[in-house]
């Protein structure tokens, strides 16, 4: 039964990130063809094409190999300034104008006079831009819905202002394990001091009143080894409580590497699921977002310790992964002892994040990803606007063909770093669970 809801989770969020990815694609053509463009392929997958249909002048399919997909644009590739895109020139004077004209070269070889006009490159700088930002955006906007409908419909685990427990020392943040027990040399945790105990509700901390516990973190780590007085209801009757904080090394938020010293009273919250509104959504999904980029800024320095794992080193369990990787991940939560609705609450937030570090990853402003193109779409929109302004002509469209031997550098890299995660979430994946 195990090995079946394993199965059952991988196959569930595969479909899941094969709809996300067809989702992005049409984010692409739907305004592509909304603005007269050509789109002549809309598949999703990569290699051998397993089936495909033709409707119109664009084919719809599914390539063999489920890496992501493409839409073909015509025209997305211009012709060298001056040239006709019939007649694209066939010589090259060296070996990065050999690469662009090699491009256009094979860019303009289905292109039939008729399509004069319908070519992205024709097109307003306006308009290459929604084409490209559609894509990436439909991924939040699917990232957004997910995690709308989990926050929103089933809730989200609140820490309450009652507390779950009350630590009996104070163990420092880079000695805490799991197996780590209190010490005669520990201090004893001030909590522990005050008398506090399992069910008290905080009221207030220092006079202030306490609504939240995110309300009280930050009140007690800044009251460094000072007196702290807390007022709880406990049965019902409210207890005044005396102690003096304590500093201690803790981890700066959850998920961070970072030890700050700080104030440290020792309570634990209790945790409830309690449903959402619109505006924790879209704050959640900032804090996410934030989140996300520091990630893709960190991501050389992860990938090191990515491949250093697949030859025996230990592999962080907040390390990048492949999509092998995430649905490795989605099987062992199908399969997990957790309840029905922590199965489905977990496997919709992985794919939610996934949909969002795709937007994110897509966004950054280099080709071959649609942030590049953007960026081009912009500097066209830019230098125009500045032209009209000072009363000179057009300077008309943005070669990015000269760009290509960039993108193709990107998309060596690119290739690597995924070729790498794959091995790694093979030899040697990240476990949730142990086991």
């Amino acid at each position: 039964m195990t090995v079946l809801l394993n199965i059952l989770g991988i196959v569930v969020f595969a479909l899941g990130i094969i709809a996300s990815v067809a989702l992005h694609e049409m984010g692409h053509m739907l305004p592509a063809k909304a603005f007269g463009m050509k789109v002549t392929q809309f598949f999703v997958g990569f290699g051998r094409t397993v089936w495909s249909t033709k409707r119109g002048e664009t084919e719809y399919g599914f390539k063999a190999i489920p890496a992501g997909g493409f839409v073909r644009i015509i025209g997305m590739l211009p012709p060298a300034k001056g040239d006709d895109p019939a007649k694209v020139r066939k010589a090259s004077t060296g070996p990065i104008q050999s690469i662009a004209e090699n491009a256009r070269n094979a860019e303009y070889e289905t292109i039939d006079p008729a399509d004069n006009g319908r070519l992205f490159y024709q097109k307003p700088w306006w308009q290459k831009l929604i084409v490209m930002a559609s894509g990436p955006l439909v991924n939040i906007a699917i990232a957004f819905l997910l995690f709308g409908g989990l926050f929103m419909l089933y809730g989200a685990n609140i820490a309450q202002t009652t507390v779950s427990t009350v630590t009996d020392c104070v163990i420092p943040a880079s000695q805490a394990s799991v197996d780590r027990k209190c010490a005669s040399t520990d201090k004893v945790s001030p909590a522990k001091t005050a008398g506090f105990q399992v069910g008290d509700r905080i009221v207030s901390f220092n006079g202030a009143s306490i609504d939240s516990w995110d309300q009280l973190t930050p009140l007690i780590r800044a009251n460094v080894d000072k007196p702290a007085t807390i007022v709880v209801e406990r049965n019902g009757e409210r207890k005044t409580l005396q102690t003096n904080t304590i500093i201690n090394q803790v981890t700066e938020k959850a998920g961070s590497d970072k030890i700050v010293s700080v104030g440290f009273l020792g309570v634990s919250p209790e945790m409830k699921i309690v449903r959402q509104g619109p505006g924790y959504v879209v704050d959640q999904m900032g804090k996410m977002t934030v989140l996300t980029v520091q990630a893709l800024g960190r991501f050389p320095e992860k990938l090191v310790g990515v491949a250093k794992s697949i030859v025996g080193g230990e592999r962080d369990k907040d390390s990048p992964m492949s999509v092998v990787g995430a649905s490795r991940v989605a099987g062992e939560v199908a399969s997990s002892d957790l309840s029905l609705g922590q199965k489905g609450y977990a496997l919709i937030t992985l794919l939610a994040s996934l949909n969002l570090f795709l937007a994110l990853f897509n966004f950054i402003p280099l080709l071959p990803l649609d942030g590049g193109h953007m960026i081009g779409a912009i500097w066209e929109g830019v230098r125009g606007g500045f032209a009209k302004l000072f009363g000179r002509p057009d300077p008309g469209y943005v070669d990015v063909a000269k760009l290509l031997p960039i993108a193709y550098v990107m998309a060596t890299v690119i290739t690597v770093m995924g070729v790498l995660l794959v091995i790694a979430d093979i030899v040697n994946p990240i476990r949730l669970f142990n086991g």
